[in-house]
């Protein structure tokens, strides 16, 4: 993937992007209103950095490793209204602000993190990803749902 997420220039832009967005945008398609997508966007973070999801077990781990970790460390851009695994899925309102800027310091985290510290690190449901699988997963997410909203 060209686009990587640990360089300033990357990050700059998507925050650029998502500080296009306004609270009464609509999507271009998909269900979620865009207080809604940010949440989602934020469950990815929320996995590397807050502890607050649950783990799945081996099993479930087992069947996320070699059917889903294909699809999303690739550098494949991701389908329209594709699947959601149901830990990303948002079904209330949210507070738009506080989304978009929890997403914005999350993306600068990662930036200032840098590549090396995700070199092999282990990711809350695939296991040990590559540096450029991280950066496939955080970007490629990213640019979706803002394609999805049209910034």
């Amino acid at each position: 993937m060209k686009n990587n997420i640990f360089e300033k220039e990357t990050s700059s832009d998507i925050i650029k992007r998502i500080n296009d967005l306004t609270p009464q945008i609509d999507a271009i398609w998909g269900k979620m209103s865009v207080d809604q997508m940010l949440a989602h966007c934020n469950v990815t973070y929320e996995m590397v950095y807050d502890g607050i999801h649950t783990k799945p077990n081996a099993f479930l781990k087992f069947i996320l490793k070699n059917l889903v970790k294909p699809k999303v460390v690739s550098d494949v851009p991701y389908p329209k209204n594709g699947k959601t695994a149901p830990q990303f899925v948002i079904k209330d309102a949210k507070n738009f602000e506080l989304e978009k800027k929890r997403l914005e310091g999350y993306i600068l985290k990662t930036q200032e993190l840098g590549a090396a510290h995700f070199d092999g690190k282990e990711s809350h449901s695939f296991g040990k990803l590559t540096k450029n699988e991280w950066n496939n997963m955080f970007y490629k997410h990213l640019d979706h749902h803002l394609n999805q909203f049209g910034v």
